[in-house]
């Protein structure tokens, strides 16, 4: 999905990381490798990072150096940034009004965490993309191993991940409760 408002926040946890530096520079229309493919209105991104520890965080360098962009860390033993979950530093930055308030949350991460991000995000009227991560034994679709249960307008269906997917609005899934 193309970012829709002018503050997006971005939520990455453990390995969940990966797509973000790419994922801000687009959405600012920065670019790197030739034109962003997105057209958007965002002015801003709140990065919401977290890691078991310090140690496991990612290197920041190539997010934390962009402007516009603002980085909140958390580790699980407190190491670097908040003590605590990620999902802490989500629902601080849901609970904001005005402009500091995201408009949009893409969210990348274990399952659990999206599960409970994309649960904040509907508390608070706030759309939310989760990128999934499911097991693919074919990559291409035609084996199904991959299928994540939507809502479709007929009730619920099954979407295969690895084309249908990986990223589908939050509303939209079946999520477990976390």
């Amino acid at each position: 999905p193309t970012p829709s408002g002018k503050h997006l926040l971005c939520v990455g946890g453990g390995i969940g990381y990966t797509p973000f530096p790419a994922v801000i520079r687009a959405a600012l229309g920065l670019k790197s490798f030739g034109e962003s493919p997105w057209k958007t209105n965002t002015e801003r991104v709140t990065f919401c990072y977290a890691a078991q520890t310090a140690s496991k965080l990612a290197d920041l360098e190539g997010v934390e150096s962009l402007e516009n962009v603002s980085v909140q860390l958390a580790t699980d033993d407190g190491s670097r940034g908040h003590h605590g979950l990620v999902t802490d530093l989500v629902a601080k930055a849901l609970e904001q009004s005005g402009d500091d308030r995201p408009d949009e949350v893409f969210c990348c991460g274990p399952e659990r965490m999206m599960q409970a991000v994309a649960k904040l995000c509907e508390q608070h009227q706030v759309n939310c993309w989760l990128s999934l991560e499911t097991p693919m034994a074919c990559g291409f679709g035609a084996c199904f191993s991959c299928v994540t249960k939507v809502k479709t307008p007929e009730g619920w269906d099954y979407r295969r991940t690895c084309v249908e997917g990986p990223i589908f609005s939050a509303a939209d899934l079946e999520l477990s409760e976390a």
